[in-house]
């Protein structure tokens, strides 16, 4: 099962092919690698005069942006009253993953209809798109990551998006340490987001990978639930993650409350006709039931 974010009108993929994505962001086209584009494309050489700037790879690892003319620094895109800041930034990004649309829509629904103040705690948060999403429509979220200069662009996602101040929490700091924290303290959430790198470093040499860390790091999350949890959702990029592991995941972790899970591909439709698959998504929804 694949979920298509399709309600983009300042985002699109134009074409594909040979390993790369050309797209529109705004008023920008950019051409970025994306290891999903196995075939070959004449949409993707027909569009090449439009590209703004490019995203050469290094042999080295990492790579740098080329430019073609003159670019912001930063530029702002819009979807459904969520507006994002965004920058070229290493690595290829942009500081927004339009996928995740797809999961915002859902949490938003999901907030809306239950009726009650929810407590959203947003791990390895990033840029804040799912801690606008959930804000926006009312619920009190904790935003956590480690970076602060993503935690500062978080914030003014958050403003230009009319979030009013008092309803996010911004927590720089490693997402193990915090979740420890939160249990000694006894502080609880009714919806948990995590969007988990696939392999990354504390500030003290400390390896994470995600498929040796994510089951216990979940396992302590479900000790800050709330007695009736809302939802629970994980994001994965790791190449070769199914999204049938991640519901096994939660199946596991989260089986002393009363819910249901389900695991889907995310993905983004493109002017060619195809849709692109860009990870996968494990979301549990609780049953308003409280724990067994």
């Amino acid at each position: 099962m694949i979920r298509v974010a399709n309600d983009w009108k300042d985002y699109k993929i134009l074409a594909t092919g040979d390993g790369q994505k050309l797209e529109r962001w705004g008023n920008l086209v950019l051409l970025r690698p994306d290891p999903q584009v196995i075939w070959k494309s004449q949409g993707l050489r027909e569009n090449s005069g439009k590209i703004n700037a490019k995203y050469i790879r290094s042999n080295q690892g990492g790579g740098r942006w080329e430019y073609k003319g003159s670019i912001p620094d930063n530029f702002v895109i819009s979807r459904k009253g969520l507006k994002f800041s965004l920058k070229l930034m290493g690595f290829k990004h942009t500081g927004l993953f339009p996928e995740q649309a797809v999961n915002w829509d859902i949490m938003q629904s999901l907030i809306e209809r239950s009726g009650r103040q929810i407590k959203v705690l947003n791990l390895f948060a990033y840029t804040g798109g799912a801690t606008v999403a959930c804000a926006k429509v009312g619920a009190h979220v904790t935003h956590v990551d480690a970076a602060k200069a993503m935690v500062d662009r978080a914030k003014t996602n958050a403003a230009l998006s009319e979030v009013p101040s008092d309803r996010v929490r911004y927590i720089v700091d490693d997402c193990s340490k915090f979740i420890a924290r939160e249990i000694r303290r006894g502080n609880k959430y009714d919806a948990i987001i995590m969007d988990p790198p696939s392999y990354g470093r504390g500030a003290n040499g400390e390896v994470w990978k995600l498929e040796d860390c994510i089951f216990d790091l979940v396992t302590e999350c479900a000790k800050v639930l709330s007695d009736d949890p809302l939802f629970f959702l994980i994001n994965s990029y790791t190449t070769g993650l199914q999204p049938q592991v991640i519901d096994n995941l939660l199946r596991l972790t989260l089986r002393d409350f009363d819910g249901k899970s389900e695991a889907y591909e995310v993905g983004l439709p493109t002017e060619e006709g195809l849709i692109l698959p860009c990870g996968c998504s494990g979301l549990w929804i609780g049953s308003s039931k409280g724990s067994r």
